[in-house]
C-alpha cells in the first residue's frame, strides 16, 4: 500500500493509516513525490516518532537477524514528538559506595574505554562499580541502561539502586502493565528518570543523551531472543553504544568465551569478603544421604542453602522398562514432562496436557517408570527427611508473576525459608549473606548436551551456583558428577578454563573463530519439510565460502504437529554467510544467526 498526506512527512513519524477494513499504527520509512496511481490517505499523525538512530538500528537488526523491518522497529519505544529536552540535565551529586583500591582501579579503567568486559569473581563488588558509573554519568547529565538477564534479578537490584538513586531509576520488563510502562515513559520525557534497569527489552526504551549501557551476567543465554527478531541483546547493546556514542560495560563472574576473546578485559580477581569454600564431589543422580545430611547440618546451624536441579517442575519423563520407549507428546517428538503437583503430563513445547498414563502406548507394558528428579519431587524428599525445614520452589512453574517472585525472595531474605531449590533461575546473581551450602545436581546432563558450548555452560553454572554461597561466611559446595577430574582442575581459576576452551574452539572451528547460522524448516507435511531442506541445501552449495556443517531432522523432530529439519552453516567471516542466507531467505524457512539453541 502507498499512502499520501497534505502535511509534510518526516521519516520515523508514527501515523494512523487504513489497512483493509481496520485502522493501524504505521511508521514512515520513506517519502516520495505523490505518484499518478491512486493512494490511500493517512488518517492522522500521532504525537510520537522513532529517531534516526532507532530507524538505523532497526534496519540493521532486520537484516542481520532475518526479520521484517516492522518486527525489528516494534522492539523500540518511539520518542514523544514534542521536542525532547536533550540538554544536559545536571543532577545533584549522589552518595556513592566507597570503593576499595581494586574496585577504584577497575572503575577508572572502565571510564577510559568505549567498551570493555568487567571480569569479576562472584562477590567481588561489581554492583558497587556499576552504581559509581551510573552516578558519574548522571553528574554529566547523561542517562544509563542497566540490563539483567531476566526479571528474577530485579527485586533485589531494584532495592539496591533505589538506595542511591531513588525515583531517578525505573525497572522495565515484559511483566509490567501497559499503564505502568506509559507512566515510566512519561517520567522519562519529563527528565525524572535517568536509569532504566531490567531485562533485554529495557535496551529499547527511548532515553535521551545515553551515556552508558551495562550488561550484567553477559554470558547468559536469556539475552538471546528465541522468536523473531532473534537478536542478542548483548551484541545489540555493543552496536547501540557505537551508534549513540555511549560506553558499554559487559560484566560477569563467568564471561562467555567469545566476549573474553573479543573485548578488553578489566579484572576483579578477589571477592570483597574473603571466605573459605570446601568442595565435595559425589556421584549419582538423586538426593542421597550426603546431600540430606549437609542440608540438615546447615539448617540446624541457622544457615541457608541452595539446591540446583537442571530441570524445572517435575520435568521428568515416563518411560517403559520393557521396550525402553519414552511417553511422547502426540504433537511433538519429545517426552511429556511429569508434573506430579498438578497430577498431569505436559509438553513444554506445545503445552499439550493430559492425565498421567500408566500403560506404554508402544507395547502395552505397565506400569511406566519416571526418571530424572524434578523440583517438586526434590522438595518432597527433603521435607520428609528434615522436619520443619521450609523450602522455596524457585522455577518458572512456581514463579509465574513478579509478585510471586518478590514474595519468595522476601521469605528467604527474612529467614522464613531455609532452602532455595530450583533451576537456572538460581544461578542469576542472587546475593544473600546467610547461604553457606550450595548443592549442584545434574551437571553431567548439561555436559552431555549436543551443543558446542556444553562444557562452557557446565563450568559456568558450577561457578555461578557455588558463588551464591560463602558471601559472608565459610561455605560448602556439593557437586554431583561422575567427571570430578574435569571440574576440579578449574575450581580456582575460570580464566584457565576459558583459555583451554578457546584452544579447543579454535581447533574445532567454532565461534568466536568462525560464524555460525542455523536454518529451521517446519511443516505439517514431513515430505514437504524434507524437500524444502534439500532445495535450500542445493542453493547454498553454490556459495564456496560457506560450509554446510550438517542438515537433517532437528534434535526435537516434531513440535505442534510440525516436522522440523535444520541446516547448520559455518563460515570464516560473517559477510559471505549473510550474503548466502539472504539469497535463500523466504517465508518457508527461519534463520537464526549466531544461534545458542540447537534442538
Amino acid at each position: 500500500m502507498t499512502y499520501c498526506s497534505d502535511t509534510k512527512l518526516s521519516i520515523g513519524s508514527v501515523v494512523i493509516v487504513p489497512l483493509k477494513t481496520a485502522l493501524k499504527e504505521a511508521v514512515i520509512t520513506e517519502t516520495t513525490e505523490k505518484p499518478v496511481f491512486e493512494t490511500s490517505k493517512i488518517i492522522s499523525f500521532l504525537d510520537k516518532a522513532y529517531s534516526a538512530e532507532q530507524m538505523e538500528m532497526a534496519k540493521f537488526i532486520s537484516e542481520y537477524y532475518f526479520s521484517s523491518f516492522s518486527e525489528a522497529i516494534s522492539l523500540f519505544m518511539p520518542y514523544k514528538k514534542r521536542e525532547v529536552n536533550s540538554e544536559k540535565r545536571i543532577v545533584n551529586s549522589v552518595n556513592v559506595p566507597t570503593l576499595s583500591t581494586v574496585q577504584q582501579s577497575a572503575f577508572e579503567q572502565l571510564l577510559q574505554k568505549d567498551k570493555a568486559l568487567l571480569f569479576g569473581v562472584t562477590g567481588s563488588g561489581k554492583t558497587e562499580i556499576f552504581i559509581s558509573l551510573f552516578a558519574k554519568m548522571m553528574s554529566e547529565g547523561k542517562t544509563c541502561i542497566f540490563l539483567m538477564p531476566e526479571i528474577s534479578l530485579t527485586p533485589q537490584m531494584e532495592k539496591r539502586l533505589k538506595v542511591y538513586f531513588g525515583d531517578a531509576v525505573a525497572m522495565w520488563h515484559s511483566k509490567l502493565t501497559k499503564k505502568k510502562k506509559e507512566s515510566i515513559l512519561q517520567e522519562i520525557e519529563e527528565g525524572k528518570i535517568h536509569i532504566i534497569a531490567g531485562a533485554r527489552s529495557a535496551l529499547f526504551v527511548p532515553l535521551s543523551n545515553l551515556g552508558l549501557i551495562v550488561v550484567d551476567e553477559e554470558h547468559d543465554d536469556s539475552y538471546k531472543a528465541m522468536t523473531r527478531p532473534r537478536y542478542h541483546a548483548r551484541d545489540v547493546a555493543v552496536l547501540m553504544g557505537q551508534k549513540l556514542g555511549a560506553k558499554v560495560v559487559l560484566a560477569s563472574a563467568t564471561p562467555s568465551v567469545s566476549s573474553y576473546f573479543k573485548y578488553d578485559v578489566v579484572k576483579l580477581d578477589k571477592p570483597y569478603v574473603q571466605s573459605q569454600k570446601k568442595y565435595t564431589f559425589i556421584e549419582g543422580d538423586s538426593i542421597n544421604h550426603t546431600i540430606l545430611d549437609a542440608l540438615h547440618t546447615h539448617y540446624k546451624a541457622g544457615n541457608q542453602s541452595l539446591l540446583f536441579l537442571p530441570t524445572r517442575g517435575n520435568f521428568k519423563y515416563l518411560y517403559c522398562e520393557n521396550c525402553g520407549k519414552t511417553h511422547l507428546c502426540p504433537y511433538c517428538s519429545v517426552g511429556m514432562a511429569l508434573h506430579r503437583k498438578y497430577k498431569h503430563l505436559k509438553c513444554h513445547y506445545c503445552n499439550f496436557t493430559q492425565t498421567i498414563v500408566d500403560t506404554c502406548t508402544h507395547c502395552g507394558h505397565t506400569p511406566l517408570k519416571s526418571e530424572r528428579m524434578g523440583t517438586v519431587e526434590a522438595i518432597e524428599i527433603i521435607s520428609e527427611a528434615i522436619e520443619g525445614i521450609q523450602i522455596e520452589q524457585f522455577d518458572k512453574d512456581s514463579i509465574t508473576t513478579a509478585n510471586k517472585l518478590k514474595e519468595a525472595l522476601g521469605r528467604f531474605e527474612r529467614g522464613e525459608s531455609q532452602v532455595l531449590l530450583g533451576t537456572q533461575m538460581l544461578s542469576k546473581g542472587h546475593d544473600y549473606a546467610n547461604i553457606t551450602l550450595s548443592v549442584i545436581m545434574g551437571l553431567d546432563y548439561i555436559l552431555g548436551l549436543s551443543d558446542y558450548r556444553a562444557r562452557e555452560r557446565a563450568v559456568s553454572l558450577l561457578f555461578q551456583i557455588a558463588g551464591r554461597s560463602g558471601r559472608a561466611k565459610e561455605a560448602e559446595v556439593i557437586v554431583q558428577t561422575s567427571d570430578a577430574a574435569f571440574f576440579e582442575q578449574y575450581l580456582e581459576d575460570y580464566e584457565a578454563f576459558m583459555k583451554d576452551e578457546l584452544a579447543f574452539l579454535k581447533m574445532a572451528e567454532y565461534p568466536p573463530f568462525v560464524s555460525l547460522a542455523r536454518i529451521l524448516i517446519a511443516h505439517k507435511d514431513e515430505a514437504k519439510a524434507s524437500k524444502i531442506t534439500l532445495d535450500t541445501v542445493t542453493k547454498l552449495k553454490a556459495f564456496k565460502e560457506i560450509e554446510i556443517v550438517g542438515h537433517g531432522k532437528a534434535g526435537v523432530e516434531k513440535i505442534a504437529n510440525k516436522y522440523r529439519f535444520t541446516i547448520l552453516l559455518r563460515a570464516k567471516s560473517r559477510v559471505p554467510l549473510l550474503k548466502a542466507l539472504h539469497s535463500v531467505d523466504c517465508r518457508e524457512i527461519e534463520i537464526d544467526f549466531d544461534p545458542v539453541e540447537f534442538s
